[in-house]
């Protein structure tokens, strides 16, 4: 029963991965489409930056849950 928790676990980790990964290429768009065209508002460009990197630390987080402890 356990090992059936633990793919389950498994399965939404990498749902949540998932769609982390497609807003983070989705910020990646609106940055450069907010880029494109000057002038454009530095502090809007600001949040969305700091919003792609709070993804980037939250997909590393979850990538390293999927990873298996290995006793050296």
């Amino acid at each position: 029963m356990q090992d059936n928790d633990d793919i389950n676990g498994l399965d939404v980790i990498k749902a949540k991965l998932e769609t982390l990964r497609q807003e983070h290429r989705d910020l990646d768009d609106v940055i450069a489409r907010l880029t494109e065209k000057a002038p454009f508002d530095q502090l809007q460009l600001q949040r969305l930056k700091k919003r792609k990197l709070v993804l980037k630390d939250l997909m590393l987080q979850l990538e390293s849950r999927l990873i298996p402890d290995i006793i050296a």
